[in-house]
């Protein structure tokens, strides 16, 4: 694995076990909902844990069936009579998404406001809440893979199950979600415990799940958690039938035109959820690194291709548990990896302890991670610190993927934000050419009159590709306009970006209502005519770079 470090193993691998437990229930929940066998769902959980996890570029991703392709898988098997044929379209999309990270399809996700992917996140937040709150009282009408308002049949809508989860509220299940609640903002709120970092809260949460409804069972008591409200894992009774889950493609049906038909529909929906994943991955990534989204493509496609060559439904990259992952500490892709490992090794040696769980301990894991999601210091933060270009789409992009679903809210939220793009700026093109940078140089970036979001693409991928031990000096002397978005990013890139790389950064003209001196945390001083240092707050657009430093205009496409 390249540049593997074991600076951050041990909370990678804590984080790898809180992602397991938050995987477990939904890789059974969203292959129940879609109409696939059971184990199906673990099957594509293994892979997407392990396999997509070590091909993928990024560093915090974590990939599995996913909630939004359960309407399509539900309609394929359907529309093609077999589970089998099924899977044969999953080979295939797989296939597609190869060539599409090829063909560098990737980069589609540069182009996405950061006020969308907010609302996205926001979104996804406020929806793992409101599905998980019916688990936390042990009212589990809805499946776990349903994250939308409504399911995959479209008969059954989450108000209704809310109000009829309040009429059959489960004792039980009541003490077990409130008793974990507890352990996991302890865990996140008392010093001591914050300081024990080989104990996941989540691990002794789900321990103190099953200890107490063990002894409500024990005792006799009508609080005891039925089955049903519990873990429901495959448990074979031999390895013959543990092998016999397993299912092959049915390649006869390969000069069916409705194969290929889901196929091409499961890679679209599939590429482009993956892609707001890794775009929302790199966002909440406290490193801030950025990931080769042509490389995810591949990388997701291998895992399609294997998941459905062995009988799993397809992947993508996923919110829910990759929000976990960083919320539980998780910064290299071994916790992604762990979690898979995590998963095969208790499918294999202990399903009867994992149905145990209550589902009310999971709803707990899950109803933190929703608060960090969309929390409202988000909202507060996104109004204060935004233009009404900024925080309108945010509020639509929220609205309409918590009541339509995550494709198409993301559709409004980027049309909004396109709207009052072109409405409130018209922007002179800005380009990069591509340059051969070595270590040691200094690279002159010189911001055009004005930058667009529609420029983020080039400005990020200059960054990305700056060598080690060299210095930038990024020049906004003629520039009249900045992005928020690109301002945001420049900023994180002075923070943290360039620590990470030892890149030292000099910034030059940025007038006084960016605020950019005073929000990062390292700057060295900017360079005048005459050699002798300036403190960049005494830099007038006067001031000019020398003429010897390496200069990068028009670096585009790198």
């Amino acid at each position: 694995m390249k540049n593997f470090s074991t600076k951050y193993i041990k909370s990678d691998i804590k984080a790898g076990l809180v992602v397991f437990l938050v995987a477990l229930p939904l890789c059974l929940g969203i292959a129940l909902a879609s109409g696939a066998p059971l184990f199906s769902g673990i099957i594509s959980g293994v892979v997407a844990g392990i396999v997509v996890g070590a091909l993928s570029g990024s560093h915090l991703s974590v990939s599995g069936p996913a909630a939004g392709l359960t309407a399509i898988v539900l309609a394929a098997i359907a529309t093609l009579g077999s589970f089998e044929a099924f899977l044969l379209a999953g080979v295939l999309a797989g296939v597609i998404q190869i060539i599409l990270g090829f063909v560098k399809a990737g980069v589609l996700s540069n182009y996405l406001p950061s006020n969308v992917i907010e609302g996205m996140l926001a979104a996804i937040g406020i929806i793992i809440i409101l599905s998980q709150l019916p688990h936390a009282v042990g009212f589990d009408q809805m499946h776990e893979g349903d994250y939308w308002f409504i399911n995959a049949a479209g008969d059954h809508q989450i108000f209704q199950t809310l109000a009829n989860a309040i009429n059959f509220i489960h004792p039980g299940a009541l003490i077990v979600v409130l008793v974990s609640l507890g352990i996991l903002i302890a865990f996140l709120k008392v010093p001591f415990l914050k300081r024990m970092q080989s104990i996941p809260g989540a691990l002794v949460a789900v321990l103190a799940g099953i200890g107490i409804n063990e002894i409500f069972k024990a005792t006799g008591s009508s609080l005891a958690i039925s089955p049903e409200h519990l873990v429901s894992l495959p448990v074979p009774e031999s390895m013959t039938q543990f092998f016999g889950q397993f299912s092959l493609p049915d390649f006869t049906q390969i000069g069916n035109a409705d194969v290929w038909i889901v196929a091409l529909t499961i890679a679209a929906v599939a590429s482009i959820e993956t892609l707001l994943c890794i775009e929302a991955a790199d966002k909440m990534d406290p490193l801030k690194r950025y990931t080769n989204t042509n490389r995810e493509l591949k990388a997701q496609g291998i895992g399609n291709m294997l998941s459905c060559l062995i009988g799993g439904i397809p992947v993508t990259s996923v919110i829910v548990r990759t929000s976990a992952n960083v919320n539980a500490g998780g910064r290299t892709k071994v916790a992604a990896i762990a979690h898979g490992i995590f998963l095969i090794t208790a499918v294999v040696a202990i399903p009867f302890l994992l149905n145990l769980i209550p589902l009310a301990s999971l709803a707990a894991i899950l109803l933190v991670v929703g608060y960090k999601l969309a929390s409202p210091a988000k909202f507060v933060h996104m109004w204060k610190n935004s233009k009404k270009f900024q925080f309108i789409p945010f509020v639509v992009t929220v609205v309409a993927v918590v009541f339509t679903d995550l494709l198409i809210g993301v559709g409004i939220g980027m049309a909004v934000s396109v709207y009052f793009i072109l409405r409130g700026n018209v922007k002179l093109a800005y380009f990069f050419k591509k340059e051969n940078h070595h270590e040691g140089e200094t690279i002159n970036m010189e911001l055009a009159q004005e930058v667009s979001f529609l420029n983020k693409a080039a400005i990020k991928q200059t960054f990305a590709h700056l060598p080690e031990n060299s210095k930038i000096v990024i020049d906004a002397t003629n520039t009249v306009y900045i992005d928020h978005d690109v301002l945001q990013m420049i900023k994180e890139f002075v923070n943290e970006g360039s620590l990470e790389r030892n890149i030292d950064v000099e910034i030059i003209g940025f007038r006084k209502e960016y605020n950019i001196e005073n929000s990062v945390s390292h700057v060295t001083s900017v360079v005048s005519d005459n050699g002798a240092p300036v403190s960049p707050q005494k830099v007038t657009n006067g001031t000019k770079v020398p003429s010897n430093i390496l200069k990068v205009r028009d670096l585009a496409s790198v």
